[in-house]
């Protein structure tokens, strides 16, 4: 299996979300630049080279068994430190566009799996990034 960097492992799952629902939203498109653009795990990351990455991994996703291609690159690719910070950045793709979809919701799970997230982390990180959204 080909690696390949936590930056573009972080933007792959990202891109998964997205793109779960059969439509990536300007607001999902906007987010993931952003959060590219401004977190510390992406200190190192060619911005301009998001474009292409999101296209690999849509690529990817084309193939048969994509999804578990998908999972199992970013899974090699991530240090177990920054498996929860993927886990966080999927949940804030799928908020982004205030609709979660339910297909979104499986593929947040499938990583959540994919990467040993314990289920009382995902709790309150999911809670967390709930309370992030809220509005009055």
């Amino acid at each position: 299996m080909n690696t390949i960097s936590h930056q573009t492992a972080l933007v792959y799952v990202m891109v998964v979300v997205a793109a779960s629902d059969g439509v990536i939203s300007d607001k999902e498109l906007k987010t993931i630049g952003e959060l590219s653009k401004h977190l510390p795990a992406f200190r190192d990351f060619d911005h301009s080279r998001l474009l292409a990455t999101a296209q690999d991994c849509g690529a990817i996703l084309q193939e048969n068994e994509g999804l578990d291609a998908i999972l199992g690159l970013v899974k090699a690719a991530l240090p177990e430190h920054l498996r929860e910070t993927a886990y966080w950045l999927a949940l804030e793709i799928a908020l982004s566009d205030s609709r979660v979809m339910l297909e979104e919701i499986r593929v947040i799970e499938a990583i959540r799996r994919a990467l040993g997230i314990d289920r009382l982390v995902s709790a309150a990180l999911e809670r967390g990034a709930r309370a992030r959204y809220q509005i009055a």
